[in-house]
């Protein structure tokens, strides 16, 4: 167990680095909730604009599990503070990707989710975050090529990302 915390621990302290490497103000809360009655967020960030309540969870498994308590704890804390509250994880050899939690997974039991799989589909990453770029989908281009899209390139893209055709099959068809 001690070393599963080393580990968290080293990604939490990851995670400041890099936020701080993109101009945001950061501090990592010392074994969060346990050092102190009141329950605090892994990590605060900002940046003078935007503010952040964020709880850190990595694992090398998947899926990425959180309690409910920590959630709401989250939230309280990050209403509270003035922050926007997320939750940032991290599978290994993949990046942090962030989401709020109204946007996880909810068990039967009342906690909550996060599978490598919808992290790399749906989380915000990093660049996101610190607002260095925009996450844009297929739908994003829809409304735009709908009206002289002949070639039914948005049917090809959607026929793609749900894996019914090949990657060289959808260029061939692009051509």
């Amino acid at each position: 167990m001690a070393n599963s915390n080393a580990k968290g621990d080293r990604r939490e302290r990851e995670l400041v680095n890099r936020l701080d490497e993109r101009g945001f103000a950061v501090m990592r809360a010392p074994a969060s909730g346990s050092a102190t009655e009141r329950e605090l967020p892994d990590v605060l960030a900002g940046d003078g604009e935007v503010f952040y309540a964020i709880e850190a969870k990595s694992s090398a498994g998947d899926p990425i599990y959180l309690d409910g308590q920590e959630i709401e704890n989250l939230v309280y804390f990050a209403q509270n503070f003035g922050a926007a509250p997320k939750v940032g994880v991290r599978f290994d050899r993949e990046d942090w990707y962030f989401f709020h939690p109204a946007d996880l997974h909810v068990t039967d039991g009342g906690n909550y989710r996060v599978k490598l799989e919808t992290a790399l589909a749906d989380g915000e990453d990093m660049a996101e975050l610190t607002g260095h770029s925009a996450r844009t989908g297929l739908d994003d281009y829809a409304d735009e090529e709908e009206e002289d899209d002949e070639t039914g390139v948005r049917d090809v893209l959607l026929a793609f990302q749900r894996g019914a055709i090949t990657l060289e099959d959808a260029a061939a068809m692009l051509e």
